[in-house]
């Protein structure tokens, strides 16, 4: 089973990366309903369902089959790199009823009985409340379970559209896609997603949006019917170690360069962090874990960044490559 998607020479020139607040809220749901996506954080996952105790998403839930069809209506593309949670909702909340309800029927289809539901019928009934309350929901979902990691994430996402910019400029497209999940190919301008229901769709000049997802993993995921710009949507580099909370020994080499304690916070930041989440993994001071940082930004192993009141660190090329370098034991 595969999704082809046929491009021209004008959708080249049209291909971005994107980041979305909104999908990765609706992904972080559908992972409470999927509890495999998450098989080596269990802990991550028992305080993301305390977070949302009290919160019905029944309504959610039904509209995300496990394989088939979810609205595109809160999937679709960013409008821009830095769009906010807020700017999406709002697009959410102006869908058009009958677009609306286009999308409920054939996310219902996708389940059996569920259009004949007591819940599929009033989504059905009246799709313009549905488009308020579903987007009331995953409002709610948002604070409950990405707004509290978000700085974290979208330094996690960022880093991995900076990688692969870069990686696109040396091997070009075609180079790039099987850099982003082995189920991505591209021949004679044709990007195949294998593993997904049978579709194609000519671009017709649309160009595409990649976008790394944390809470997507394992799937790849594309999607969005026109008029709707396509999007392909691909696990982020670095989940693995983003959910850890403790980090591991440096090994004997990179102790003997950096210091232990520099060595410690380098190999600790698989994935961007803060000064404060550091120095309890870690078991440090904060103050000293702020010096360590301070010294490797420096020297050009760190790059900080400012998101609202946090700083986040997220290790450069050349920090990635002492840090994957340093296999030995501490």
């Amino acid at each position: 089973m595969t999704c082809r998607l046929l491009f021209g020479e004008e959708d080249l020139l049209r291909c971005r990366f994107a980041v979305s607040p909104l999908w990765e809220t609706a992904e972080a749901v559908r992972t409470l309903r999927r509890p495999d996506r998450f098989p080596y954080h269990p802990d991550r996952l028992e305080r993301m369902r305390a977070a949302v105790e009290g919160l019905d998403l029944e309504p959610l839930w039904l509209l995300m089959p496990r394989r088939g069809f979810s609205p595109d209506f809160w999937s679709l593309a960013p409008s821009g790199p830095s769009v906010t949670i807020g700017e999406e909702l709002a697009r959410v909340r102006a869908t058009d009823p009958e677009t609306a309800r286009r999308d409920l029927e054939q996310a219902l289809a996708s389940v059996p009985g569920a259009a004949r539901g007591a819940a599929g019928r009033a989504l059905l009934a009246d799709p313009a409340r549905a488009v308020s309350t579903l987007a009331d929901l995953l409002e709610r979902a948002w604070h409950a379970l990405v707004a509290p990691e978000w700085p974290r994430l979208r330094a996690l996402l960022d880093a991995d559209v900076a990688h692969h910019a870069r990686r696109l400029a040396e091997v070009g497209f075609g180079g790039l896609l099987s850099e982003l999940d082995t189920r991505l190919s591209w021949h004679e301008g044709v990007l195949t997603v294998h593993g997904l229901g049978d579709h194609e769709r000519v671009l017709g000049g649309m160009g595409l949006v990649l976008m790394p997802s944390v809470f997507a993993w394992p799937d790849v995921v594309s999607g969005l019917e026109a008029p709707w710009q396509p999007v392909v949507v691909y696990p982020a580099r670095g989940i693995g170690a983003l959910w850890e909370e403790t980090a591991r020994r440096p090994g004997r080499a990179l102790t003997g360069v950096l210091g232990r304690g520099r060595a410690s916070v380098l190999v600790a930041l698989g994935a961007p962090s803060t000064t404060s989440s550091l120095a309890r993994r870690l078991g440090l001071a904060p103050s000293s874990v702020s010096a360590h940082l301070t010294s490797l930004s420096a020297a050009g192993l760190l790059a900080p960044r400012r998101y609202g009141r946090e700083v986040l660190y997220r290790r450069t090329a050349l920090g990635t490559a002492l840090a994957k370098g340093d296999t030995g034991e501490g």
